[in-house]
């Protein structure tokens, strides 16, 4: 695997939908296909690509089987994973594409870390409404 894929599929800047929907793409498949393969909805697998779920580990096993991937890979990056496919053309855009990557990754990390801070206080405010 060349530094290019470990960038893009490894666990510094691709999630688990990240690596689910190249590895789809390495192999050819559409959502549709890859749906009907796993037995799942379409709309299923799309929330898992968009990192929105997870799907169930009989689902990951199967997945990561249909993939032709490891399990550790879909959710780490690390281990035998799909190869990044490279153009002549695409391979300038490569930087360009980890550095967005890699701020999308820490918006989503800002967003959950404030989803979770409005909820303690979500829980502080309910706990001072029973006391008053």
């Amino acid at each position: 695997m060349s530094d290019i894929d470990e960038q893009w599929f490894g666990p510094e800047t691709a999630t688990f939908g990240d690596r689910v929907a190249g590895a789809r793409d390495a192999a050819g498949m559409t959502q549709a296909q890859l749906a009907r393969r796993l037995g799942i909805k379409k709309a299923t697998l799309a929330g898992w690509e968009q990192d929105m779920s997870e799907p169930r580990a009989n689902r990951l096993s199967m997945m990561a089987g249909v993939l032709n991937v490891s399990i550790m890979w879909l959710l780490t990056g690390e281990g035998d994973g799909a190869a990044l496919p490279v153009d002549g053309e695409e391979a300038p855009q490569a930087d360009a594409l980890t550095a967005a990557l890699a701020e999308m990754r820490a918006i989503r990390s800002a967003m959950r870390d404030n989803s979770e801070r409005l909820a303690r206080l979500e829980k502080c405010l309910r706990e001072m409404k029973a006391v008053v």
